[in-house]
């Protein structure tokens, strides 16, 4: 490798994508890459992909509510996204009566489209290049707090200019470790309505048991469509409005797809962390992650358990079951790439490569010869503390011990309320969130399920945190309890307001000062203020030194590694903006003697099929269609076209983004990563890092053969 002292540019920093597979690209700054991709067989322009000029593919891609993509397909506003970006809002109209995740939903009309609760959809008016004006005063230096403080007053200000005179929101966000910011001007649509959406044994087909996983067989899809008002703007949900005219939309492909085609991906990912040193990889392989996977663990054993027993405890906790299972099951997949590729032994290569280099040379040595000792120092502490900060918020913000998380939004509450007027807007936003929580969390509530889950994960807690970091509430329970944590929450459970929906609703509805106080009193609320007391008082203060620490030290190393290594590919690591990945259609190895092809078939999901397993079983409707091959113009070799695998660098917030052919038009939707490559959000590994999607095919054959809801192709354009 050559290596030698470089001045780059920030916009330098957007090279050539040599394996036209690892990265995710701004769409502002494709003309970078378009070459490229155009040797790949892409056949349109930079100004199709972003353009301000004239509508694009930008205009179709939405970020669909807070953490998914979503993508146009008429001008009637009609979006696709996945079925499990879509559960929640399934989930919420669906009760033992009127079953939409076992039996699917299709609405026959524009007037049986049901509302949503909350979901909002995120379209990007247009980016730029505000870095220059954000580190406006910014000096080398300042402090890590006096920098932040800087580019906060900065970021507040040109958002402020930005804003003014529209509708639209600004946000600025931090590339290459702070190095570069961006300022995007986003417009947000608040009336999203649920239009079709297939049962869980098509749109989850496979479960928990294929999540992370190929070969597929997952019809991973949902159909939402945006409302606006009558000058096609943003509104609140409202039975005037009419749907959003868009001008874009993808055209739909059933050409079908060969392996090496080419494909762009679209979308919001959500955070990648290529640039870590080795410390950063040991700190959650051989902590955090085997911390949080025993204790998803154990939720989910519980919830299992209950799931199994009785179907309306499985409708209300089949969400916070999947967003449980979720990152449980990738933890487990990013640990064993990361073995596989020996992860930390080859960034240890790499930084011994670095710290030679730097010691070349004393200008550079000056600059950057303390780096690494500095992060060695400083994850030896942090380590312990993130796994103790993210420990906690298992407890209080993450699924799975629901009246601990509703006691943070009543906490939130009240804290606004010390602060703000009651008849401002935050106050008022966050009464009406909680309101919704709180019907939410009593329609989903099962007793059994909660009160062994929080005995469970107490004593998980004391297992796992030394004495100093112990909630107070220990010493309550050994003194009043003797130890006995499960007849502590019994007494907790028997004594709380949590488990009623009439008193929950009375000290929401009367919130005043004396409400407060009661909740304070709470056994509950005190459990919960226990718990989030440690992490504020004894976690959060030093952790966020830490982090001040390493946050400073990243963006040094970043500017480190651009002089370092001038061969190499450096793309921003994702933070859910809109980004461009591109590869190819690709099967691959997945192990010694074991190659997985590029696509699955309807054919293997009868062969998956397992009546006496719930992730398994197939619906009888789509069996007869199979018997009776009733395939119509999507039958392929005597099948339907289920799914396929291709190189796009995807991560998080990848769900639901369309999968783009060489002409632009929709030949899918992303919804998974391959278990052998899930690692990419730390290394990529070209061999074995696949994205997976639903073939568009087997989505337009569904909606045609067993929905009967073939009038929603006619508003989509399809390309024969």
């Amino acid at each position: 490798m050559k290596k030698k002292i470089l001045i780059i540019t920030v916009l330098a920093i957007i090279t050539l994508n040599l394996s036209g597979k690892e990265g995710m690209w701004i769409p502002l700054l494709i003309e970078k890459n378009i070459v490229e991709m155009q040797s790949m067989g892409f056949e349109l322009t930079a100004e199709d992909i972003y353009s301000i000029n004239q509508a694009c593919m930008k205009d179709a891609i939405m970020l669909f509510g807070r953490g998914c993509t979503g993508a146009l397909i008429s001008e009637k506003g009609l979006l696709i996204t996945n079925h499990h970006c879509g559960f929640d809002q399934i989930q919420q109209h669906s009760s033992v009566e009127r079953d939409y995740l076992a039996n699917g939903f299709w609405a026959m009309s524009n007037e049986q489209e049901l509302s949503t609760n909350r979901l909002k959809v995120t379209f990007l008016r247009s980016m730029e290049d505000v870095t220059d004006r954000v580190l406006e005063n910014v000096t080398p230096e300042m402090s890590m707090n006096e920098r932040k403080e800087i580019i906060r007053k900065n970021i507040i200000d040109i958002r402020k200019t930005a804003e003014e005179n529209t509708h639209f929101t600004a946000r600025i966000e931090s590339f290459y470790h702070g190095n570069q910011y961006f300022l995007f001007l986003n417009e947000e649509f608040l009336d999203v309505r649920l239009v079709g959406a297939p049962p869980s044994s098509i749109g989850k087909f496979g479960g928990d048991s294929d999540n992370w996983a190929w070969p597929r067989h997952t019809g991973d899809f949902a159909f939402f469509r945006i409302y606006a008002d009558y000058d096609n703007k943003p509104a609140e949900y409202s039975p005037n409005n009419v749907p959003y005219k868009s001008p874009y939309f993808f055209p739909i492909s059933i050409k079908g797809i060969e392996e090496g085609d080419f494909t762009m991906v679209f979308g919001y990912p959500g955070s990648t962390f290529q640039y870590v040193p080795t410390y950063h990889i040991k700190m959650l392989t051989e902590l955090i992650y085997p911390k949080l996977i025993d204790l998803r663990t154990a939720k989910l054993n519980v919830m299992n358990k209950y799931m199994q027993a009785d179907r309306a405890v499985r409708i209300q906790y089949a969400a916070k079951n999947a967003n449980l299972a979720n990152s449980w099951k990738r933890w487990k997949g990013e640990i064993r790439g990361l073995d596989i590729l020996d992860a930390v032994n080859t960034k240890n290569s790499y930084e011994n490569d670095f710290f030679n280099w730097t010691n070349e040379n004393e200008v550079r040595k000056s600059k950057y010869g303390s780096i690494l000792s500095e992060y060695e120092n400083i994850y030896s502490e942090y380590s312990q503390y993130r796994m103790m900060r993210d420990y906690i918020l298992e407890y209080i913000g993450r699924a799975g011990l629901e009246p601990l998380r509703l006691s943070n939004n009543f906490y939130n509450l009240g804290t606004l309320y010390s602060i703000t007027a009651t008849d401002s807007e935050i106050f008022i936003t966050e009464k009406k969130e909680l309101y919704e929580n709180i019907l939410s969390y009593c329609k989903d509530l099962h007793l059994p399920v909660e009160k062994e889950t929080m005995i469970v994960a107490l004593k998980m807690l004391f297992e796992t945190f030394t004495p100093d970091f112990f909630p107070d509430i220990k010493e309550t329970i050994d003194k009043k309890y003797k130890g006995n944590i499960d007849k502590y929450i019994d007494d907790v459970f028997a004594k709380t307001i949590f488990t009623n929906e009439t008193a929950l609703l009375k000290v929401y509805e009367n919130f005043n000062n004396q409400s407060v106080n009661k909740l304070k009193e709470d056994a509950i609320f005190k459990l919960y203020s226990s718990i989030r007391e440690v992490n504020q008082n004894k976690i959060l203060p030093r952790f966020n030194e830490l982090q001040n620490k390493i946050d400073s030290l990243n963006r040094i190393y970043m500017n480190a590694l651009l002089e370092f290594d001038t061969e190499r590919v450096f793309y921003p690591d994702a933070n859910l903006t809109l980004r461009v990945s591109y590869g190819d259609v690709s099967g691959y190895d997945a192990r010694d003697a074991v190659y997985y092809k590029h696509f699955t078939t309807l054919d293997g999901i009868i062969e998956k099929e397992d009546s006496e397993i719930y992730d398994y079983k197939v619906p009888e409707e789509l069996k007869e269609l199979f018997r009776k091959k009733n395939y119509g113009i999507y039958e392929v070799n005597g099948t339907v076209p289920v799914a396929f695998v291709a190189t796009n660098h995807t991560t998080g917030g990848n769900s639901g983004s369309p999968i783009i052919n060489a002409c632009g038009e929709l030949i899918g939707i992303n919804f998974d990563r391959a278990w052998e490559g899930v690692m990419s959000d730390l290394m990529f590994n070209p061999n074995q890092c696949r994205n997976i999607s639903v073939d568009i095919r087997y989505a337009l054959f569904i909606i045609e053969k067993f929905a009967d809801a073939g009038y929603l192709l006619e508003e989509m354009k399809i390309v024969k």
